[in-house]
């Protein structure tokens, strides 16, 4: 692992950190009934913070299973499943705050995430 890669896992990490204790602060002090607009401003939060979280996750997950070789394109690919997942966290937020959450729902969204990624890790 080079040096830049590590510093941007602990600035990745730090950024996490920093967005949960934002989530923190959202979920003790708002509250979603009252404002609607509070609502949409936690599942962006929660959905940063799963973002922020996973990327450095997904990227030491890819060079752990690459013996530990990093190539070109890694960080591309682990920001971008880190995408889906914060989005996917937020989208399931908003579904259950506006009470439309169901298990079907949930397991189609997620599996449209991992064909929509499977597809676009394939083409490359």
């Amino acid at each position: 692992m080079e040096r830049r890669d590590r510093r941007v896992n602990l600035a990745l990490f730090g950024a996490a950190l920093v967005a949960w204790l934002v989530v923190g602060a959202i979920v003790l002090t708002l509250d979603p009934n009252s404002d609607p607009g509070v609502a949409y401003l936690g599942a962006a939060a929660i959905g940063v913070a799963f973002g922020l979280t996973t990327a450095p996750l997904f990227w030491l997950i890819g060079f752990a299973r690459q013996r530990r070789i990093a190539y070109r394109g890694d960080w591309t690919r682990a920001l971008r499943r880190a995408g889906w997942v914060g989005g996917l966290a937020a989208v399931l937020v908003l579904l259950r705050l506006e009470g439309l959450f169901q298990a079907p729902i949930a397991l189609f969204l997620v599996a449209l995430a991992i064909v929509a990624e499977v597809t676009i890790s394939t083409r490359a």
